[in-house]
């Protein structure tokens, strides 16, 4: 596919950079000409320097011809002026814009091809909040994706000693289940590596373990990795910024809420939009502050500013002062591996949530969902099954006669509400919402032509 990128910040760069790998063409549109320059030394690419929305800059970036417009400037306006020109000019088949403020977010009916013309919206803020939301509500997992609409999910943990599989082998799992459990271990990395997760495979401590299940096998299935904690209650948030103050609004009727922002215009404003928060003017490595506020009694402490280092520094003040858990958002991927392995519980990327998002709407063969893992090393994808036994190569055919790529496997199979663990002789079925791992980024074009629509007569 021909795709226009406008934006070379760190989601253009991430996303153009995924799709290169992949053998898009790709042309990026920004005005920072170093940057640029940059890029296209590091990414074979095609770098345009002008400005996103004006038409000559699309133009010559080949609009005309693009498959798909990406718009992810840091300007909401310029995302949206832009795919509302390459629509009108263009007619741009698929037009994506990153539009962060909550001014536009909450007035979805702006949106759409009668009116400003974006097909798919993506909002960071909101994609960060649910992810956290998560992380809050199963306390000790590194990930909680979900799949099919929320009605499966993919779950990592890390194997602690008082986990019940722990030292064991994966079939022993069956013993502590209760039958017709939907689960299935998907992935186990060891030292950083993939390992088989088959029935022969023994968890060790620390393995990193993903496992698909549905919402009521999950506190189950965790237990048999590690100690189970205690719901949380008290939750501290650190930046009163667009995540903070989202994510108070989404936790404030179930969680008691604090927030620390620094700014007092800021603080007020946080204040007066919120029902049942505390915020809290003041700085979030203010030990004293956090002394003050009982951080010792904190279940969950998330460090939410814009800088990553104050985030890191807060958290793992946080954690020595008595928080149970800590998360820090870390925007450089780099540090994400790095500071996990530390005092700090969970580092959240949101760009790399960013990235996952994009991809869903980029991707072709009938991809409704893409999570990326292990700092988008490794992705977990959601694809609908469409068509007949005559029209699709996977529709009517069990798993162990659909070919998948070595790095690629399936571990479980939404039909309408059930979720079903995948085994080699499941056969799938029209409209099935399919969950696939794939460990090795080269096989992702194989698993998208396997779920494109009229792929068995390809």
């Amino acid at each position: 596919m021909k795709i226009l990128i406008l934006g070379a910040g760190q989601v253009g760069t991430s996303v153009a950079s995924a799709l290169v790998r992949e053998n898009h063409d790709v042309t990026v549109i920004d005005t920072d000409a170093e940057r640029l320059r940059e890029l296209s030394e590091k990414i074979d690419l095609q770098a345009i320097h002008g400005f996103a929305a004006h038409p000559s800059s699309l133009a010559r970036g080949g609009a005309e011809d693009a498959d798909v417009l990406v718009a992810v400037t840091s300007s909401d306006e310029v995302n949206m002026i832009a795919c509302e020109v390459a629509a009108t000019l263009y007619r741009t088949p698929i037009k994506i814009a990153r539009v962060r403020s909550l001014e536009y977010l909450k007035h979805p009916e702006l949106f759409g091809r009668s009116h400003v013309s974006i097909d798919h919206l993506i909002s960071p803020s909101q994609r960060v909040c649910e992810y956290i939301e998560r992380l809050i509500q199963y306390p000790g997992t590194l990930q909680v994706l979900d799949f099919a609409g929320g009605r499966a999910q993919l779950v990592g943990v890390r194997a602690g000693k008082d986990g019940a599989l722990v030292g064991h082998q994966i079939r022993d799992l069956a013993m502590h289940l209760p039958v017709g459990s939907a689960v299935r271990i998907a992935a186990i990395f060891r030292n950083r590596q993939p390992v088989p997760a088959d029935g022969d495979t023994v968890v060790e401590l620390g393995d990193e373990v993903f496992f698909l299940a549905d919402k009521k096998s999950i506190r189950a299935m965790m237990a048999e990795f590690h100690r189970i904690e205690r719901p949380a209650k008290r939750v501290m948030l650190a930046g009163g910024g667009n995540i903070g103050q989202d994510l108070a609004r989404q936790l404030e009727n179930r969680y008691n809420v604090k927030i620390i922002e620094r700014n007092r215009d800021r603080a007020r404003a946080i204040a007066e939009s919120l029902e049942n928060s505390i915020v809290l003017v003041g700085d979030c490595a203010d030990e004293d502050l956090l002394r003050e506020e009982n951080i010792d009694q904190t279940d969950v402490y998330c460090a939410l500013t814009n800088d990553d280092e104050a985030n890191i520094l807060s958290a793992m003040l946080a954690k020595r002062l008595g928080a149970r858990r800590v998360i820090s958002l870390i925007n450089r991927p780099a540090y994400v591996d790095l500071i996990e392995s530390g005092d700090i519980d969970t580092a959240v990327s949101p760009q790399q949530i960013t990235l996952g998002a994009l991809l869903s709407c980029v991707r072709q063969g009938n991809l409704v969902r893409v999570h990326s893992l292990r700092g988008g090393a490794v992705e977990a994808l959601e694809a609908v099954a469409i068509g007949n036994s005559a029209t699709s190569r996977v529709v009517g055919r069990a798993l162990e006669q659909i070919g998948l790529p070595k790095g690629a496997s399936i571990v479980g199979i939404v039909r309408g509400e059930q979720v079903l663990a995948a085994h080699h002789d499941t056969v799938i079925e029209a409209d099935d919402h399919v969950i696939i791992f794939v460990l090795d980024k080269r096989d992702l074009k194989k698993v998208e032509l396997l779920f494109r629509a009229g792929a068995a007569s390809l």
